[in-house]
């Protein structure tokens, strides 16, 4: 079970800034094609669930990237912020945003049959691949 933490954050030029009530402390890496072209690699994130307060909200920008998530930067720096699924009050944000990194550890990879050839983590994690992604998460129509 995921230890949760109170947590403080900020984008690049701290336009925007918030707080997590109730942040897991399990990192988790997203390797499908989206998450990499969206930030470089693959995604980093972890899960801060819907108790945010954000601070520069005006700043927060959505992208709809897809018909079952929006993807969130700030205007000012164009720092990636969180991915959040539509319809839900959860925020996945980029772990490198948070004051303090020292809580968290690697614990999953999903979309790993996406991951190119050219990196490789060595920490053993869970690992999904796509199919068991949608299997387990893609809203039923």
């Amino acid at each position: 079970m995921s230890e949760k933490i109170k947590a403080k954050g900020s984008c690049l030029c701290g336009s925007v800034k918030f707080t997590v009530q109730e942040l897991s402390t399990e990192v988790g890496l997203c390797h499908c094609a989206m998450c990499r072209k969206w930030g470089g690699g693959p995604m980093f994130a972890v899960d801060g669930g819907s108790d945010v307060s954000f601070e520069g909200q005006e700043h927060i920008t959505y992208f709809d990237s897809s018909p079952w998530a929006n993807r969130a930067f700030c205007s000012k720096c164009g720092a990636n912020l969180f991915y959040q699924l539509k319809g839900k009050d959860q925020h996945m944000f980029s772990v490198g945003l948070f004051e303090d990194q020292s809580p968290f550890q690697l614990h999953h990879q999903i979309f790993i049959d996406k991951k190119p050839g050219f990196y490789h983590f060595g920490n053993e994690t869970e690992n999904m691949t796509e199919a068991e992604v949608f299997a387990k998460y893609a809203p039923s129509s």
